[in-house]
C-alpha cells in the first residue's frame, strides 16, 4: 500500500544538523580539497575524518555514506557556476554559451567530478544544481522553447560540455602525472607522433597546422566549435538565422 512505502533516502531529504563542533559545510569543504589534490581514489570517510581531526563516526552524524558525500561535493562545486540571464530572445546564445563555458571551467578545476556524475543518485535535488538548472531553463524559455523542449535543450548542451570536458580533464590529468606542462609533454611526444603519421597524409596535414600553436588555445577553440554547432542546431529549431 502507498502508506507503507519506504521513503527515498537522500542527504537532501534529512534534517540538516546545526550547531555542532563539526558541520556539514566543513566536511564538504575539506572533501573538495582532498579530491582536488589527491583524486577520487583517496576519498574515504576515515581519511577525511583524519584531515578534519575527527573520527569517521563524527562524519556519519552528518553524512550517511560515501555516496551521499559525493552528492554533497558535486553540488558544492556546481555552486561555482555562472549562468547569466537572457534579457530577450536575441541574446540567449550568449547566455547559454557563458553557462557552458562556466561548466567546462568548473570540471577542469575539479577533474574528479567528471567521473562521478553518472553515480550521484539524487544530485538533482541539490540546491546549487537546482539553481543552475532553473537559470538555464529560464534562458531557453526566453529564447522561445516550450517547457519540454527547454529541458531537452538544456540536457543536450550539458551533455556536449561534459562529453568534451571528460576527455579534456583526463588528458590534462595524464599530463600532470608526467610532471611536465602541456607544451613540454607535446614537444616530447611530437617525434613519435610524426613518425606514426607518415603514411597518413591528412593526419600529417593536421599536425602541421597545429605546430607552433598554443595547446590551451587549441583546446578552447575545439570546445567553442562543438558548442557553437550544438547552438546552431538549437537555433534552427526556433526558425531564426544563426546570430
Amino acid at each position: 500500500m502507498a502508506g507503507n512505502e519506504t521513503p527515498i533516502s537522500s542527504v537532501w531529504t534529512r534534517p540538516h544538523r546545526q550547531r555542532e563542533q563539526l558541520s556539514r559545510e566543513q566536511i564538504v569543504s575539506e572533501a573538495v580539497k582532498l579530491l582536488d589534490t589527491e583524486g577520487l581514489e583517496a576519498l574515504s570517510m576515515r581519511r577525511l575524518g583524519t584531515r578534519l581531526g575527527a573520527g569517521a563516526t563524527s562524519l556519519y552524524r552528518h553524512v550517511a555514506s560515501k555516496d551521499e558525500l559525493i552528492e554533497l561535493v558535486v553540488d558544492e562545486v556546481y555552486g561555482e557556476l555562472t549562468v547569466p540571464a537572457a534579457e530577450d530572445d536575441t541574446n540567449w546564445r550568449q547566455a547559454v554559451g557563458a553557462g557552458a563555458h562556466s561548466l567546462r571551467s568548473m570540471v577542469l578545476r575539479h577533474p574528479w567530478v567528471a567521473s562521478v556524475l553518472g553515480q550521484v543518485g539524487l544530485v538533482r535535488l541539490g540546491p546549487n544544481v537546482m539553481r543552475m538548472s532553473e537559470r538555464m531553463l529560464a534562458v531557453f524559455a526566453t529564447a522561445g522553447f516550450a517547457t519540454e523542449e527547454s529541458d531537452q535543450a538544456m540536457n543536450t548542451v550539458i551533455a556536449c560540455v561534459i562529453g568534451m570536458t571528460i576527455s579534456e580533464a583526463a588528458y590534462l590529468s595524464m599530463i600532470a602525472r608526467s610532471g611536465k606542462d602541456e607544451q613540454e609533454w607535446l614537444d616530447s611526444l611530437r617525434p613519435a607522433a610524426e613518425q606514426a603519421a607518415q603514411d597518413y597524409p591528412r593526419l600529417r596535414e593536421g599536425q602541421a597546422a597545429q605546430r607552433g600553436r598554443n595547446p590551451e588555445q587549441i583546446r578552447e577553440a575545439n570546445f567553442a566549435y562543438a558548442l557553437d554547432r550544438v547552438l546552431d542546431g538549437l537555433e534552427a529549431r526556433l526558425g531564426r538565422p544563426n546570430g
